[in-house]
């Protein structure tokens, strides 16, 4: 299953769970630290200063975490700080909602 592809057509992620992170260079500061501490789905993250990432996807604000299944689940936009205020347990509470549901 692909999850998402980029403008030539590889996939960004090969699992059928994935979390992308999209983020710029000069945000790196408020990037998500505990993405990686993710359980049981792919990871990516994605600097959108360089490609078309920001229009592809509609991002307005950075960062901003998906959550893919074949289509996007879920999206989570940082505030007006920049910052992203979801915990790890929010995010894999979904990861783990849509694994149960593909058995």
């Amino acid at each position: 299953m692909i999850i998402c592809n980029t403008s030539n057509g590889q996939k960004i992620c090969k699992k059928d769970v994935c979390v992308v992170e999209f983020n710029a260079s000069w945000n790196d500061k408020n990037k998500v630290v505990w993405l990686d501490t993710l359980e049981d789905c792919g990871i990516v993250r994605i600097n959108i200063d360089k490609g078309d990432w920001a229009k592809k996807y509609n991002i307005t604000s950075v960062p901003t975490v998906i959550v893919f299944n074949g289509k996007e689940v879920e999206r989570f936009k940082a505030d007006l700080s920049f910052v992203l205020a979801i915990k790890l347990e929010d995010v894999q509470e979904i990861v783990n909602e849509i694994n149960m549901k593909r058995f």
